[in-house]
């Protein structure tokens, strides 16, 4: 069965997005290439087992194993070393990306506390766009009384837009909620 964000994207977004710029051919729709998800742990350098706490909670978050990322170079303020396990991200693409933006926009997103939008200035001039997640909490699948330590997470939605208009009419047309400014 395909996701639901993706049978929208089709039946509705593409004839949006052609009207709205203009497109001839339906190849020149923008749409999502993939999704990255980075959860940076600073506290990792003290206690490892925060991190395979992350790794856990992503794997439950997106469906897929996190991949964990290790320090390049020492900084000895920081008291890290060389090859140090300091962070995880995912990569998701096809039906998993649509499955999990799904949730983001329709579930998680609208748990976050005195929320008021999504903010518009986060698009980085190539039709991409950074979320900043303050709470691993607000996804569903995360059992609030077994989590140990709060921590965000950064949601990177890469798309073939040009522009960071066409991007935002794409993301919008999807169903992601934009602060009014």
């Amino acid at each position: 069965m395909a996701a639901r964000l993706k049978e929208k994207y089709k039946s509705e977004v593409v004839p949006l997005l052609q009207k709205e710029f203009g497109y001839k051919n339906i190849m020149q729709v923008p749409k999502l290439e993939k999704v990255v998800i980075n959860m940076g742990m600073g506290a990792a350098s003290q206690n490892i087992k925060v991190l395979d706490a992350a790794v856990e909670e992503m794997g439950k978050i997106t469906g897929q194993k996190a991949k964990v990322n290790k320090t390049k170079k020492a900084i000895s303020n920081f008291k890290i070393r060389e090859n140090m396990p300091i962070a995880c991200n995912v990569t998701l693409r096809g039906d998993r990306m649509y499955e999990f933006m799904d949730r983001l926009i329709n579930v998680a997103i609208p748990r976050i506390r005195d929320f008021r939008g999504v903010p518009t200035r986060s698009f980085d001039g190539r039709g991409n766009y950074t979320l900043g997640v303050k709470e691993q909490i607000i996804f569903p699948e995360i059992e609030v009384d077994k989590v140990e330590r709060i921590h965000g997470m950064d949601i990177c939605v890469v798309t073939t837009a040009k522009t960071n208009g066409e991007a935002r009419k794409l993301l919008q047309f999807m169903g992601m909620p934009f602060r009014n400014n």
